[in-house]
This record gives structure tokens, C-alpha cells and sequence, in this order.
């Protein structure tokens, strides 16, 4: 099925045609056309051209619109104010357009497929071994799933990268801890869950840190044993390998509960580059990208002071011969441009650590590894705050586990889906996989709703509401336009576009033809929220539609309600494709 153009981008092209057939001193002109509350799009591009060519805005206006094409696509131009075009579509071009869309095989809605698609990796979704996670990895793998599925369905070729923590000092504790204690990460029975592995884990964690911190001879063995990890001793590495794994049973627990596929293929922590470390610096150092600096190894920077003035560096390796995170990512870059063949490099990481990467970026640029072909990007995002707007804490100070989170989120939504289940006849196993869809999607919308790099409070009142900008109204949408389509009987969604629209039906149609738009801006921006924020007027439109033009009233006519089902089926279809984007669940049933 081939892709079907825009409304707006036939009218682009045929604006654009008209200007140079009527003015071919002009060259190429954009006629800046724009969705418009006078019409539904104005150009206004004229204006500037008169100013430039020295002529009458006006004139000129009445020159373009008279070389544009004779057809069905505009019904009505008019010129106004100084030069701009009024222009409305005719229905029978917006019915037509959208069954274009809506007889797409593919599933793709008429969405192309970018013609310049590239690689990309995306470094997203980053816990750390032998730690529970938090709040603070909720909005790393929230958007940067939906970047995934995003970026893969504009025609991107995406390679996954979890950069998970499992590499450093702490682990040299853990793993004397175990050699001294054998059996500690042993479970009870058969084969642990998520939740029973992360008991295990904190319950090795707290013990060894608390005789790390009460014994000085088990300090000692410690730093020993990191040593011993570091330089890649057999036993050492068997029982680091134990925690990677106890944890990896506890991160997928999780993601499960996310709604989320994590690959193992895809987990290549801050270990997986530990035999490039060496040769990374070597390099840096060799090209004369990094200097010793007081036995460091280190980049300087115009633009990076500390208070005192003074650059600050980048330090690659440390006085003491350890590498430190800059010489990891650093590799990582390597291994992702160089192995990897990637066109961009995607981190979804807190911006709190914008300058690091703003640092491990340009040094790689100096090194050669980014360039004018391949670019590096850091998809800032802010913290996930209470509802007093403080950073989200329990009642006792503490960070916010993020499965009591989740779970706490399903909990509100399934009693939300229970208030209206015997209306809709819900069965208890329809009740308790809604509530789960329902309160996960209220989480990753929330979240997805603001753009990234701004805070947002998380108040699950709000986000189960079945009113205002929440998944849950979108969710209910789409059930409510799947019980329309069983109720229709032998009417089947069918265009006529030998009908008129009424404003409710033009509204909705219009903004249905924009969804490959938005998602071409979504993706080239990394913008998701943008992609929620049309949903959202897509279901502000159809709760429109729906108070202004009834579907199956006995009174239509059947080729009325065959045209209004083909804009429902299709509103449908795009609320399911879009919110599946996001990593969200459309219930047929609500």
C-alpha cells in the first residue's frame, strides 16, 4: 500500500506550484500555510514575497490563486487582509483522503515510511545491579520505550541499549561478602520472582555493608577483591556474574509490570566496554584529545568553569589508574559508531547530568567518533515530583520504590474500571486486566503528556480521572467507538464523498489526516509529548462529533451512517496505533 499524502501536503505543493507559475522571478517560495480558525488553512507567505518583489500583496494573491489547479481539492479561496489566503478544503477531497487511509493494508494509516531513515541507538532505561529501582528510573524507560516504537515505525532502524550499573567498588564488598557467607543469594524452593530476588539481594546488601562499615580487616578484603574483579579473576567474576543475574530476574519483574520488553541481548552495562577502557584512553591521550593533569587523565574545556574560575575537566582515568564514567561512555561511543554502524546516538538520561554528556560528547567529536555523519543526542528529561511539587519522597523522606508505585497505580485504576464494570458487563478477569492496562497507561501518559525536559507531579487522583487530559479519557474513547462498531449491525464504515460534512465531521477528519505529520515532528524532535497532545484533541474532536452527529440515529440515512462509521472506525484506528506509540493499552471493552 503506498503512502497517502496529506491534505496539507497537496495543498503545500499546489500553493507552491501556483507562486512560481504566477511569479517566476520569484524562485522557490514557501507559501507558509497553517492550520487557521478563518478557513481551515491560511497561507501567508504572500506578504513577504510583495515585500521582496516590490508589488501589491494583494495583486499577488489574485495572481496565485488564479493559477491554481482546477479540482476537487479546494472548495472555497478567499484573499484577505494584506495578501493571506483564506482557503477551505472541499469535503469530497477530506472523505476521500481519509478512506485512502483507512483502506491501508499495511496497518500504517497511509503513514510513509521516512526515506532517510537511518540507524539510531537508543541508551535508555538504566537501573543498577543489586538496587532497587526507584521513581527516578520511571520516566528513562517510559520515554525512551516510546522513542523505541516511534523512531521503528517511521521506518528507523533501531538498536536498544540498556547501560545498566553493574560495575564499580561496591560490587568487591558484596562479592567478599558472598565468598565469606556461601549460599547468601540462595533462594527457598524453585526459581525466584522479581520480588523475591530484590528481598535477597537487599537483604546481601545490607549485610555486607553494615560489616563493611564495623570491620576493618573485611574493609581490606574488600579492596582487594575489587582489584581481583577488575583484573578479570575466574571465582570473582563467577560470583559478580550471581548478582548481574539475581538482579536481571528483579529488573524484568519490573519492566513486566511496565508494560515493557527488555531483551537481554540489549543489557550491555557499564561492563560490557571494560576491554575498551585502555585503549579508549590511549587513544585520547595519543591524539592529544585528553593531558595528564596531577596524574589524571583529562579534557579541558573553554566554556566549563568551576566557581573559582578554574576549567573544569572531564576525567577520563583517575589519578589512582581507575577509569571513571567518562571513559566508559566514552567507549560505549566507539562501540556504537564504529560496531554498531550507528547514524545517531539517543540517551534518555536525567538532564541533571547534561553537562557529563555535554563534556563526553564533544570529546568524542575532538577524537574523530562524532562527526557531520553521525550525531550524539541527549533526550533530557526533568524529576517526577509530589504533589506539594518537592521531589517525590515516602512519608518517611525516603525514594519512592517504583513497583509499590505501579502497583498502587493499578490498584486506583481497577477500582475506577469496577465503578463502571456492570454497566459494560465486564467479566472479574476483564476488571483486573483493564485496571492493570488502565493504571499503567495513566503512569506513562502522565508522564509522556509533558515534555520531557520539564518536572511533573505525580498525582495518581489525577491521572486515573476519567476527565481532562488523562489516557484513561482516550482509553475510554476508543471502547466507546468499539461498542458503536458492534452495534452497527450490517452498516459497515463505506466513504461517500458525495456527502456533505458538518463542521463536527470536518473538524474530526482534519485532524485525523495530521497524524503522519505529527509523528514525522515527533520523531526528527524526540518529542513524544507532542504525540499525546494530539491524541488528546483527537478525542476532544470526537467527544465533539459525537454530542453534534449522531451515528446510528434511525434517522440517517444509510450512506450517512456508513460515512460517519468510516470516521469512527478510522478515529479508532489512529487512537489504537497512536497510543500503542506511547506503549499504552486501548481496552475494546470499557
Amino acid at each position: 500500500m503506498a503512502s497517502v499524502p496529506s491534505l496539507a501536503s497537496t495543498l503545500q505543493q499546489q500553493l507552491a506550484d501556483a507562486l512560481t507559475a504566477a511569479l517566476p522571478d520569484a524562485g522557490t517560495a514557501d507559501p507558509l500555510l497553517r492550520r487557521s480558525d478563518r478557513a481551515d488553512f491560511q497561507a501567508n507567505g504572500i506578504l513577504a514575497l510583495a515585500k521582496k518583489l516590490k508589488g501589491n500583496p494583494r495583486e499577488l494573491a489574485g495572481q496565485v490563486t488564479a493559477a491554481l489547479p482546477a479540482g476537487e481539492l479546494i472548495q472555497d479561496i478567499e484573499v484577505s487582509g494584506p495578501g493571506f489566503l483564506n482557503i477551505t478544503l472541499a469535503d469530497r477531497a477530506i472523505v476521500e483522503t481519509l478512506a485512502a487511509r483507512a483502506a491501508d493494508t499495511e496497518g500504517r494509516l497511509g503513514v510513509p515510511v521516512d526515506a532517510a531513515a537511518g540507524t539510531t541507538v537508543i541508551d535508555y532505561a538504566q537501573p543498577n545491579v543489586a538496587k532497587e529501582m526507584h521513581v527516578g528510573h520511571l520516566r528513562s524507560a517510559v520515554i525512551g520505550d516510546a522513542m523505541v516504537r516511534i523512531l521503528d515505525f517511521t521506518g528507523e532502524s533501531v538498536v536498544r541499549r540498556h547501560h545498566i550499573g553493574d560495575w564499580g567498588t561496591q560490587f568487591g564488598m558484596l562479592i567478599q561478602y558472598l565468598i565469606e557467607h556461601p549460599g547468601a543469594l540462595e533462594h527457598e524452593g524453585d526459581a525466584a520472582d522479581g520480588e523475591a530476588a530484590m528481598s535477597t539481594l537487599n537483604r546481601v546488601y545490607k549485610a555486607s555493608r553494615a560489616l563493611f562499615d564495623s570491620d576493618e580487616e573485611f574493609k581490606a578484603r574488600s579492596r582487594d577483591r575489587v582489584v581481583a574483579l577488575q583484573a578479570g579473576d575466574p571465582e570473582t567474576l563467577e560470583l559478580w556474574q550471581g548478582f548481574v543475574d539475581e538482579s536481571k530476574i528483579y529488573f524484568h519483574s519490573v519492566f513486566d509490570k511496565l508494560d515493557m520488553e527488555v531483551r537481554d541481548p540489549d543489557i550491555v552495562g557499564e561492563s560490557g566496554y571494560n576491554d575498551m577502557l585502555e585503549e579508549t584512553c590511549r587513544i585520547l591521550e595519543e591524539t592529544g584529545v585528553a593531558v595528564r593533569s596531577e596524574g589524571a587523565l583529562c579534557v579541558f574545556f573553554d566554556d566549563v568553569l568551576g566557581p573559582d574560575g578554574n576549567k573544569v575537566p572531564l576525567i577520563v582515568k583517575k589519578t589512582n589508574g581507575g577509569y571513571g564514567y567518562a571513559a566508559t561512555d566514552l567507549s560505549a561511543i566507539r562501540d556504537r559508531v564504529q560496531n554498531l554502524k550507528a547514524d545517531t546516538l539517543l540517551y534518555v538520561v536525567d538532564a541533571r547530568q547534561s553537562l557529563h554528556f555535554k563534556m563526553v560528547f564533544e570529546t568524542a567529536r575532538r577524537a574523530g567518533w562524532l562527526n557531520e555523519d553521525v550525531q550524539a543526542v541527549q533526550l533530557a528529561f526533568g524529576t517526577v515530583l509530589g504533589k506539594d511539587g518537592k521531589p517525590f519522597k515516602t512519608r518517611e523522606g525516603e525514594t519512592v520504590r517504583l513497583e509499590d508505585l505501579l502497583d498502587e497505580a493499578v490498584s486506583r485504576a481497577t477500582a475506577v474500571v469496577r465503578e463502571k464494570a456492570e454497566k459494560v458487563g465486564l467479566s472479574e478477569d476483564e476488571i483486573v486486566e483493564n485496571g492493570r492496562y488502565v493504571g499503567i497507561g495513566a503512569v506513562k501518559y502522565a508522564d509522556l503528556s509533558t515534555s520531557a525536559v520539564r518536572d511533573y507531579k505525580f498525582d495518581l487522583d489525577q491521572m486515573v480521572s476519567l476527565h481532562g487530559d488523562t489516557s484513561v479519557y482516550l482509553q475510554y474513547a476508543y471502547a466507546r467507538i468499539q461498542s458503536i462498531l458492534r452495534k452497527a449491525g450490517d452498516a459497515v464504515p463505506a466513504a461517500h464523498p458525495e456527502l456533505a460534512l458538518a463542521p463536527a465531521e470536518r473538524a474530526l477528519g482534519l485532524h485525523l489526516d495530521q497524524f503522519g505529520e505529527v509523528l514525522g515532528e515527533v520523531a526528527s524532535g524526540y518529542e513524544p509529548h507532542k504525540l499525546a497532545a494530539y491524541l488528546y484533541q483527537l478525542a476532544s474532536h470526537l467527544t465533539t462529533f459525537y454530542d453534534q452527529c449522531q451515528v446510528l440515529s434511525p434517522d440517517n440515512a444509510p450512506e450517512v451512517v456508513e460515512n460517519r462509521l468510516l470516521l469512527v472506525d478510522l478515529t479508532a484506528r489512529t487512537l489504537h496505533q497512536g497510543m500503542e506509540l506511547l506503549g499504552i493499552r486501548t481496552p475494546e471493552r470499557l
